[in-house]
């Protein structure tokens, strides 16, 4: 991935953008409602992984090309070439090192991560949408988990993402129901973080971006971290966690940027150092 502002280069059906501190992935095989072939599954595992390397990256947007964000795994295009019955223990060996790898990179990517999301969120492309920070829906969005009713259980973290976010009646209702749900109830469940008339899609998603990439980066992450543990941490465990992450956050050039503003009374300017 290059570093230059501006820079951009297609890869398997995902755009790939830098536009200054912001790493663009755009999703882009419509006429399959951007569903995700292994290519691009790889594409996205390579882009985000680079992305944990670079230090003047400051938040990562994920989006859909057209009318939808992402119609889930193509698993149509995944075993077209397959005649032969795959040996026992096929997806567990294969799944966690690409749809399972996706979703982990975004959840731990100590980044902020926003999606934009149109139309189709569904399946794998559903749980990218609740693994990121921050996903702004367009109000006629909608989210399906469709695993049952295609005749098998869910899979690329469902079962962890949504009882977390929306709670565990909610979570049967989507995983055990196979039940759509619309954008404005997906916000009012805590499923993500807004969702907005889609003319207002675009302007509210470029805020929230400056807002992240324009903070100070490695507090975010470092408050991403944390907060992300403490779903296993008892309350003790957790305040500890905190006071590694301040330790660390109080070295930064940041840090000292916050101070002196408050000092001075003047909106910080943060670096993301």
């Amino acid at each position: 991935m290059s570093n230059d502002d501006g820079s951009r280069r297609r890869s398997e059906a995902v755009r790939v953008e830098r536009d200054g501190p912001i790493l663009r992935l755009t999703l882009d095989r419509t006429e399959a409602l951007n569903s995700l072939s292994s290519a691009m599954v790889q594409t996205l595992i390579r882009e985000l992984t680079d992305a944990a390397h670079d230090d003047s990256l400051r938040a990562v947007h994920i989006t859909g090309a057209g009318e939808n964000f992402c119609g889930g795994a193509d698993w149509v295009a995944t075993n077209r070439n397959d005649a032969s019955r795959p040996r026992a223990g096929n997806l567990v060996r294969r799944v966690p090192h690409q749809a399972h790898r996706i979703v982990e990179l975004i959840h731990d990517l100590h980044l902020p991560v926003v999606c934009t999301v149109r139309g189709w969120a569904v399946g794998l492309g559903c749980n990218l949408a609740f693994a990121a920070d921050f996903t702004v829906a367009a109000d006629d969005a909608v989210f399906w988990e469709p695993f049952i009713t295609r005749g098998f259980s869910p899979d690329s973290g469902a079962t962890w993402l949504v009882p977390r976010l929306a709670g565990t009646a909610r979570a049967k209702q989507m995983l055990m129901l196979g039940e759509k749900i619309g954008a404005p109830d997906a916000c009012n469940w805590g499923l993500i973080y807004r969702s907005t008339p889609e003319p207002d899609l675009d302007a509210v998603a470029a805020q929230l971006l400056d807002r992240l990439a324009s903070g100070p980066t490695v507090a975010l992450g470092l408050a991403k971290q944390a907060i992300n543990r403490s779903h296993t941490a008892s309350l003790t465990d957790a305040m500890n966690q905190e006071l590694y992450s301040l330790e660390l956050a109080c070295r930064t050039e940041d840090f000292k940027e916050g101070l002196r503003a408050f000092k001075e009374r003047t909106e910080p300017e943060f670096r993301g150092r």
